[in-house]
């Protein structure tokens, strides 16, 4: 349950594979946001999003557009429209993948593409990479268009960002992105080439798996980069942050998706978790608004001290896919297992990179670096040093 619609080409053609998600309009193709009721109803897009320019330029394959929940107000994987994808992290127990780009990941993840872009407005890029070991890239708010896109949150949270399998390809996917990035990569790699030459704010949050905080260090410290322990007042910074972040969330999922609450074939859950931006939206709105510009401030006055920050992408490990299809309960706790929420509320880069945890079924976790606004070059270059060999 990948794809949507899946159009993979003849066997044996060497291009890049490009999978899309269904919320990226594609010339021809009936944009769904993940939703049976948008299927039905809506034409076929008559252009591509602005965000294809490059791919479609440089011929690239386009293999299909993924799975996603149902309009991004949810971060499970759950589709109960196209059916479900699955975590290919366990094949003894039943996984979610995480959303809500979950077709991305798995499309790469499975190696049904190279290349797969996806939308992130709390964490709809990371959260799947992780729970399907896999790259993924949330970039600054702003740098790609937003036009062709199926919004949630376009004033304020919404981005467009690749996934991959390995960094070389994620590469790939940010320079059909953005045509110099290339050139920043190799000025990147050359400006820190070593993990020794980054100093990292390492962030411990509560409720973490021991064994993933455990596997974050390792990777941290097996690769040789230059760890600082962040205070309690950062992290009391970022727990607001993540809080203000959801609330803009939900919120503008209320402002931009209300139309289709009570339209015959949405599905439930996402009924009421759009009704459930309404009350964010009458109660604490404008105040996360108006709290944001301090969290920059903050963030900008730790890049002073520290190139990037770490922390685990994901609290936990990904959960069992539920026997009976999911509920709002579950969504919330799904959620709740986020840290990236606050790097949509602040507009800066964010990666997620699978690495190896011990003592668990799964053997994969994720390590979020976070850095300043348009330092995704720096940001791949790091990802680039903690995938390769041990020192």
């Amino acid at each position: 349950h990948a794809f949507i619609r899946h159009t993979p080409g003849p066997a044996g053609e060497h291009r890049l594979r490009l999978a899309v998600k269904d919320f990226i309009d594609v010339r021809g193709m009936v944009t769904s946001a993940g939703s049976r009721y948008l299927a039905k109803n809506n034409p076929p897009a008559r252009r591509d999003a602005a965000c294809l320019a490059l791919a479609r330029e440089r011929g690239v394959r386009i293999v299909g557009k993924t799975n996603a929940n149902e309009f991004g107000v949810t971060a499970s994987g759950i589709n109960p429209h196209f059916g479900t994808p699955r975590s290919p992290l366990s094949t003894k127990r039943k996984l979610i993948t995480g959303g809500s780009s979950s077709g991305s990941a798995v499309a790469v993840a499975t190696g049904m593409a190279d290349v797969a872009f996806g939308t992130d407005t709390g964490g709809s890029v990371r959260i799947p990479a992780a729970f399907c070991g896999v790259y993924g890239l949330k970039t600054t708010y702003g740098l790609v268009s937003l036009k062709g896109v199926f919004p949630m949150s376009p004033k304020h949270l919404d981005t467009v960002g690749p996934l991959a399998k390995d960094v070389p390809h994620l590469v790939e996917g940010m320079s059909l992105l953005q045509r110099d990035f290339p050139e920043r990569y190799r000025e990147a790699q050359v400006k820190k080439p070593t993990a020794r030459s980054i100093r990292v704010g390492r962030l411990y949050v509560d409720g973490t798996d021991p064994a993933i905080d455990r596997a974050v260090d390792e990777a941290l410290k097996a690769r040789g980069f230059k760890v600082v322990k962040l205070d309690d007042k950062f992290k009391k910074l970022w727990e607001d942050a993540q809080r203000d972040g959801s609330v803009i969330a939900v919120s503008d999922a209320w402002l931009n998706d209300d139309k289709y609450r009570y339209k015959r074939g949405v599905g439930s859950i996402t009924k009421t978790s759009i009704l459930l931006g309404e009350v964010e939206y009458r109660l604490n709105y404008q105040g996360a608004l108006a709290r944001r510009e301090a969290w920059r401030r903050a963030l900008r006055q730790v890049f002073r001290r520290v190139d990037l920050i770490a922390m685990p992408t994901m609290k936990q490990l990904p959960p069992r896919l539920p026997s009976f299809g999911g509920s709002g309960v579950f969504e919330v706790r799904v959620f709740s297992l986020q840290n990236t929420v606050a790097f949509n509320y602040s507009g800066t880069p964010a990666i997620a990179i699978p690495i190896p945890v011990e003592g668990k079924d799964v053997s994969v976790t994720s390590l979020q670096f976070a850095g300043p606004r348009l330092s995704e070059a720096e940001l791949l270059n790091a990802a680039r040093l903690i995938s390769s060999k041990r020192r």
